[in-house]
């Protein structure tokens, strides 16, 4: 069996690759390693437990909550909430397990499992491992040991969730809101109802839009990953900016008065400045991944601030970020930690620290935005390839030799395998977005000739 768990949980096409069985396994396997880890010592376990609105979500949940009280964990069923907010309930709650069930980004046709440990945070890699391990295991023959009568957990619904995480929100932003108007595109995701009630909340005049989730239609032509509706309702209403979360809502891409987008590295630029004006930002530094534009780097050395990268996922930005203290990091897909605040990407409390720096300084998000230039950065996906030899075809490597050697100091070439799809992404920064585009194209044909 190959590794279930990628750089963001178990994801798949529900009810092919992510089954109600599956869930229910792994949902017990995860309840028995963290007790031999002594996460449950000495009192009876509690989950807390979220999703977005998919369809399959229902039954995958129901499969989970399963998989927990039949192993003696008691369950407190959120309902629809984002992943930073199913976080923040499992540390505010003290609960000893947090599951989300949501694929994010991703088309409606696929769900994903992701666990959270005590205080909110993603499990490490070694706990999934030997999570994915125990449930195969089991999957094959060995039995488990199973609680009976007054030993098996407990399933309630806690609807107060929603309100402590909106009052969470509101209470840790510097600044009102009065006088913004904003769109928000919801993406019909999970924060269809908290981000606008949040938004509101915090003085803002809030347009909404893919803000009616039917369970089908989650990221469908909305959202952060097609920001054209976006662009459109914000020049039509004449709005300050605009504001787009992905299906979870653990990401926030932006949109400024002029229908021009911004992106993840410019909002941490200006999210860090803020910051750095009010003593938060803890060494003057901000932790992003390899994938930041060069653009973003340069900006970060020019306003006095220090620049630490990592491999793509934001995961690892967070690890960074626990184990030097740092107070901000993010990706420039929209992955944005405030970790004073929140213990994952929060697409909400991202665009309200945005929105707060709007109203604080007078000025636009275009301006402010500005402090940072955008080197042209071309992406292109590699479907259907075997991504596992991505670092060791010797072909591939002396394809991105070539190109490194054209493109010299002004720009810069990155290939990696996509830890949620099958593919290879290519990416690639020029100081000219017609090299940029020549140069990506090369390597992309490259990357299907060597690795098709």
């Amino acid at each position: 069996m190959g590794r279930l768990f990628g750089t963001d949980g178990v994801r798949g096409v529900a009810n092919v690759d992510l089954t109600a069985e599956l869930a229910l396994g792994l949902s017990v396997a995860a309840a028995h390693v963290l007790a031999e880890a002594g996460t449950f010592a000495g009192h009876r376990a509690t989950a807390v437990v979220g999703r977005d609105p998919r369809a399959s979500g229902e039954f995958l949940e129901a499969a989970v909550v399963a998989g927990l009280a039949s192993s003696g964990v008691d369950v407190l069923l959120v309902g629809v909430l984002p992943t930073p907010a199913v976080a923040y309930l499992t540390g505010v709650l003290g609960a000893d397990l947090g599951v989300m069930l949501s694929a994010s980004h991703n088309a409606m046709p696929d769900n994903g499992l992701k666990f959270l440990a005590r205080g909110g945070h993603k499990l490490d890699d070694e706990l999934e491992e030997r999570i994915e391990k125990v449930y195969e295991e089991h999957r094959t023959g060995a039995p488990w040991d199973r609680p009976t009568g007054a030993g098996v957990g407990r399933v309630r619904h806690y609807n107060e969730g929603f309100d402590q995480y909106v009052a969470h929100l509101i209470g840790v932003l510097p600044n009102r809101l009065d006088g913004l108007k904003i769109v928000l595109d919801e993406a019909h995701g999970a924060a269809a109802r908290v981000s606008p009630e949040a938004f509101s909340r915090a003085g803002a005049e809030v347009i909404t839009i893919g803000a009616d989730p039917n369970g089908l239609n989650i990221n469908d032509g909305c959202g952060s990953t097609h920001l054209g509706l976006l662009k459109a309702a914000v020049v039509e209403h004449g709005a300050d900016f605009g504001i787009a979360h992905d299906g979870d809502a653990d990401r926030c891409l932006a949109v400024d008065h002029t229908g021009e987008e911004v992106d993840g590295d410019q909002i941490m630029a200006v999210i860090a400045l803020a910051m750095r004006e009010r003593s938060a930002l803890r060494s003057d530094t901000v932790v992003a991944t390899v994938m930041s534009n060069l653009g973003f780097k340069l900006a970060m050395e020019r306003e006095g601030l220090t620049l630490v990268q990592t491999a793509v996922g934001d995961r690892y930005v967070l690890e960074e970020m626990k184990e030097h203290g740092y107070a901000l990091g993010g990706e420039q897909s929209g992955h944005v930690i405030i970790l004073d605040h929140a213990t994952t990407g929060d697409g909400t409390l991202t665009g309200l620290m945005l929105a707060a720096r709007v109203a604080d300084t007078g000025r636009t998000l275009k301006d402010l935005a500005s402090v940072m230039t955008r080197l042209p950065q071309v992406l292109i996906n590699v479907p259907d390839v075997d991504r596992t030899r991505v670092g060791t075809s010797a072909d591939l490597a002396a394809a991105v030799a070539e190109a490194e050697r054209e493109l010299g100091s002004t720009g810069r070439v990155l290939l990696r395998p996509s830890g949620t799809e099958p593919l290879v992404r290519v990416m690639v920064e020029a100081a000219d977005i017609d090299q940029a585009r020549s140069v990506a194209g090369r390597l992309a044909d490259a990357v299907k000739s060597a690795l098709g």
